[in-house]
């Protein structure tokens, strides 16, 4: 039960987090018509953020390591904006209005902004 408590919080600090770069990060959009579409999109983005981010950031990590040790980490904000980019792409395949505009400054700060959100919004209700 403490693991599916722990997904569930997870996924709806997302859901705020990503509810809140719609609001405040130009080039983030989410064009619904009702309450409820808002908020079934805004979860399943977060669901679609979480898979890719589960899949594809450790082999990047793993495969891209060099450049994580010659930037000193800074990479991380290239690769977390394409995957936020990558996440807007599989929502609009998927149907979902929600919608990025471009890789700067859309995708990074809306990358950055959702990882800090997450992260307070976990640490508040704690998470684990």
């Amino acid at each position: 039960m403490d693991f599916l408590k722990g997904l569930l919080i997870r996924v709806v600090t997302t859901a705020v987090a990503f509810w809140l770069a719609t609001l405040l990060i130009p080039g983030i959009t989410l064009d619904s018509d009702s309450a409820t579409e808002t908020v079934t999109t805004l979860v399943l983005v977060a669901v679609i953020f979480g898979v890719v981010n589960a899949v594809l950031q450790p082999i990047i990590k793993t495969v891209g390591c060099g450049f994580y040790l010659l930037t000193l980490g800074l990479i991380a904000l290239v690769v977390n904006g394409l995957l936020f980019l990558l996440t807007s792409w599989i929502a609009g395949e998927a149907g979902l209005p929600f919608h990025v505009d471009g890789f700067w400054p859309a995708a990074v700060l809306g990358a950055l902004f959702v990882g800090i959100v997450t992260w307070i919004l976990g640490a508040v209700l704690d998470r684990d």
